[in-house]
């Protein structure tokens, strides 16, 4: 059996995961993490994106965050997310809509916009789309 460390993510809204996991991998902003047993402590601003969680056993589960921070203890990892959900509640026509919209106003030079809120919003969607599509390709394996 593997060794564990226990993992807990949160958003300010809910606790969306806690137990024993083997590996948490996640996009900080200064790359991509694997959290295993016995990983050094460190402390990790999260682009938004997916969480893939494998739990004691085996079993994998997708989560996306839309930012926030990674923190590992001895035995302990702590996602505490913006916002935070569990992927078989994402819409992906909503996430294609959304990004569709964010890019057009980035491109509309005709009026008055703010680029880093629609810079944001863009972000956001591909980072649910790129969660949807992390999840198809566990489904596929």
């Amino acid at each position: 059996m593997a060794m564990t460390v226990h993992c807990d993510i949160v958003s300010a809204e809910e606790a969306i995961f806690s137990g024993l996991v083997e590996l948490v991998v996640a996009a900080g902003t200064e790359g991509d993490l694997g959290i295993t047993y016995g990983h050094a402590p460190l402390l990790s601003g999260l682009k938004p994106g997916p969480i893939r969680v494998v739990k004691q056993g085996g079993e994998e589960e997708v989560y996306y965050v839309s930012g926030g921070f990674l923190e590992v203890q001895p035995y302990q990892v702590t996602v505490l997310a913006d916002a935070a959900l569990r992927a078989d509640d994402l819409d992906e026509a909503a996430a294609l809509e959304a990004q569709k919209a964010a890019e057009h106003r980035l491109h509309n030079n005709a009026g008055e916009i703010d680029f880093s809120r629609a810079a944001v919003e863009l972000a956001e969607a591909s980072a649910k789309l790129r969660t949807l599509q992390a999840i198809r390709k566990h489904v596929n394996k």
